[in-house]
């Protein structure tokens, strides 16, 4: 079964846009969500992903300009890479060369990601102060006011961080600095865990094990999910967007509680209330900012429509034929729909938390609870 990878829609504006550059070559096994291409518009440059594992069939060579919807390639889908290209292990591995620094240093500074971006954020980094990192190697992901890119290595050796996530610089302004070094990474063997029952376990983590893609990331944060509590599917353990969307957040554990002795029944435990009125507080980033901008300027200056869906309320309406006699018999009051609709609302709010957000300065505040409003009939109006 074949997989078709097309031109992705990048922006309402862009018609067009041109394969920059291939990091695989035709006939490579690649992994879901491994980088495939870069492809410039005429506002900024974006990477390609893998939508599946299998055999890379290119359609589209270097240089070529594309509209959105062309075929850029086709994955011929596997679960496994050929025999020929997997790496066998064996129990006794050469000796890597030892790791020399040379005495370069290499400026990593803010690319030009757009003819309209000035300025990027630090968004979160991969990798720490002191690690190895080896080329093309992801170090950060960078934000602006229109998308989020990823920032790569450009050599081998020793990463030094000059900004820290949540800082903002210019096009131009410095990231980070790289110690050239030659001989390869220094060997690092696994760490192995010893269980109660004797056996092993070696850990082959790489930087991209629960690391989330940026779509991924935005997911789970709109779920108010740590990515630490969800599993990567793609290469080296990443988490895809598709991890994030099946992501479910895991109810509070309860608190233990000891057993009762004849020396402290006297002593009543604390009552726990059941409303939790919790708020997250997070970041808005430099996209998010320009959004909101954009949504309320747009909301004051153009004209704003209302749409109307269609809902079948013929299984609200027989259970309210069902139960109503019932019901004002026990509260003596009419069952209506606006119990139903109220119910419907707070269950949709739970499961799209961004919906019951709110704008705070630069943070949003998430909130996990539902206030509702309702209109009641009074003497002198609603």
């Amino acid at each position: 079964m074949s997989k078709e990878m097309k031109v992705p829609t990048v922006g309402e504006s862009i018609s067009e846009v041109t394969i920059a550059q291939w990091n695989k070559q035709n006939g490579d096994f690649v992994e879901i969500d491994e980088i495939l291409c870069e492809l410039e518009s005429d506002k900024a440059t974006f990477e390609l992903t893998a939508e599946a594992s299998g055999i890379l069939e290119i359609a589209a060579e270097e240089g070529e300009t594309l509209e959105i919807g062309a075929l850029i390639c086709t994955i011929k889908e596997s679960d496994s890479a050929p025999a020929s290209s997997q790496k066998e292990e064996t129990t006794e591995a050469p000796a890597a060369e030892e790791a020399k620094a040379t005495g370069e240093v290499i400026d990593m500074v803010v690319p030009t990601v757009g003819e309209s971006i000035t300025e990027v954020t630090i968004a979160t980094w991969s990798k720490e102060d002191g690690d190895h990192v080896e080329a093309d190697e992801l170090l950060c992901e960078i934000e602006s006011d229109k998308a989020t890119f990823e920032f790569v290595s450009e050599h081998s050796g020793i990463l030094r961080i000059v900004a820290q996530e949540g800082d903002t610089l210019e096009i131009g302004g410095l990231i980070g600095k790289i110690e050239i070094t030659t001989g390869g990474a220094p060997k690092v063997q696994s760490k192995e865990v010893a269980s109660e029952g004797g056996a092993t376990v070696s850990s082959n983590d790489t930087y991209a094990t629960g690391h989330a893609s940026p779509a991924a990331a935005k997911i789970l944060a709109e779920k108010g999910i740590d990515p630490s509590e969800v599993k990567g599917t793609g290469k080296d353990g990443r988490i895809t967007k598709e991890d994030a969307e099946k992501a479910v957040k895991k109810a509070p554990a309860a608190a233990q509680k000891p057993a009762a002795t004849k020396d402290d029944k006297s002593e009543a435990a604390a009552p726990t209330s059941p409303l939790n009125r919790n708020v997250r507080r997070q970041k808005m980033t430099s996209l998010r900012k320009t959004v909101s901008r954009r949504l309320v300027s747009v909301k004051n200056e153009t004209a704003m429509l209302t749409t109307f869906n269609e809902v079948d309320m013929k299984p609200i309406m027989d259970i309210r034929s069902k139960y109503k006699e019932k019901f004002k018999e026990k509260h003596e009051i009419g069952l209506g729909f606006m119990s139903f609709f109220t119910k419907a609302v707070c269950m949709a709010l739970q499961e799209w938390p961004a919906v019951n957000a709110q704008i705070d300065g630069n943070e949003i505040l998430y909130n996990d609870f539902c206030d509702i409003s309702i209109a009641v009939s009074a003497p002198k109006g609603l």
